[in-house]
């Protein structure tokens, strides 16, 4: 396919919310080279090609999750689920957000293991979100669905981001999820959008899903009414005791393909590695970053999952001869 293939003519436009499946198909199955070129030239086009966001998770309150997503050790439903755990105390909190600062992390992420919290589980994690903001950190929370008011709570507290991964594409996401429909988690990103917060949203590459529904979920995710703010792309980590611990492993052309096309699809998004890098060498993080991505956590773990260590990161950084972005200030966030 040539670069002034009809089917790519409107890369050129700013940004778009109308893709159809024909034409995000048409891009991600495009000779590797000619995928790679046109994602580095779009990346270039908003971002410094030099520079990679960081972010750090915490997982706030772990464990005993109602949900039964069939990837996640967190499950009350599956067999050697990690272990419950009550939400952390506010002290603690900040010590990890402190050090998180002190590393290099510009963002800091607070999880919970909730399928929805009551609002009386906002009273704490709304003062988490006011004393991490005090220490020039942008806050973000992924704390399961969210009602219209209770996004405006964590608005009004000054949440800057907040994570909803739609995980795969609607046709998929049954054989995943049982416990939540796709549009549950379509009307939770509809409600902390109108409260004005940032999105973060993104999907898991390696579930079982084919290529049909890698593409499904990237154009679910570009015709949203405003593209999220951060697009994190997730390796699939298999962990005994979940579903999916014997789960196929994805090849590294293909998860790069689909972080090349996110890119091409949210040019102005930052897409984020998130989970599964601990199994990527150097090479691989390398042509994801010259696919586009320019983000990543780090951190010696990413909720219940091992992530490389920010040593290792930075060394592999070094070698890139690329950088960190310079933390700003909480309340002038930023994609």
């Amino acid at each position: 396919m040539t670069s002034d293939s009809p089917s790519l003519v409107k890369l050129k436009d700013t940004l778009r919310h109308d893709w159809s499946r024909a034409e995000i198909n048409a891009i991600f199955t495009l000779p590797f080279p000619e995928l790679i070129f046109k994602a580095q030239q779009v990346h270039r086009q908003h971002f410094d090609p030099t520079k990679i966001q960081i972010s750090t998770l915490l997982s706030i309150k772990t464990g005993g999750c109602p949900e039964d997503c069939a990837y996640c050790p967190q499950s009350a439903h599956h067999e050697k689920s990690v272990e419950r755990e009550n939400l952390m105390a506010l002290d603690k909190v900040i010590t990890e957000a402190k050090a998180a600062k002190k590393a290099g992390a510009e963002r800091f992420c607070m999880g919970a293991a909730w399928k929805a919290p009551k609002d009386r589980d906002l009273d704490p994690v709304c003062e988490m979100v006011r004393e991490v903001k005090a220490l020039g950190l942008e806050t973000c929370l992924t704390i399961g669905m969210l009602t219209p008011t209770q996004s405006a709570r964590l608005k009004e507290a000054g949440l800057d981001y907040y994570n909803h991964n739609l995980d795969t594409s609607e046709e998929f996401y049954g054989s995943i999820i049982s416990t939540r429909t796709y549009q549950d988690r379509l009307d939770t990103l509809s409600n902390v959008r109108d409260a004005g917060i940032n999105v973060c949203c993104g999907g898991i590459i390696g579930m079982g899903e084919n290529e049909e529904d890698r593409v499904g979920l990237l154009m679910t995710l570009a015709n949203l009414p405003k593209h999220p703010e951060s697009v994190p792309i997730n390796l699939l980590v298999r962990v005994e005791g979940t579903p999916l611990q014997d789960a196929s492993s994805v090849d590294i052309i293909t998860f790069v393909r689909v972080i090349a096309t996110a890119r091409i699809l949210m040019p102005a998004s930052h897409v984020r590695l998130a989970a599964g890098r601990e199994t990527m060498s150097e090479a691989d993080h390398a042509l994801c970053f010259l696919a586009g991505a320019n983000s990543i956590f780090w951190g010696e773990k990413l909720l219940t999952t091992p992530n490389p260590v920010k040593n290792k990161d930075q060394r592999l950084l070094d070698l890139l001869g690329m950088n960190p972005v310079e933390p700003s200030c909480a309340s002038s966030a930023h994609a």
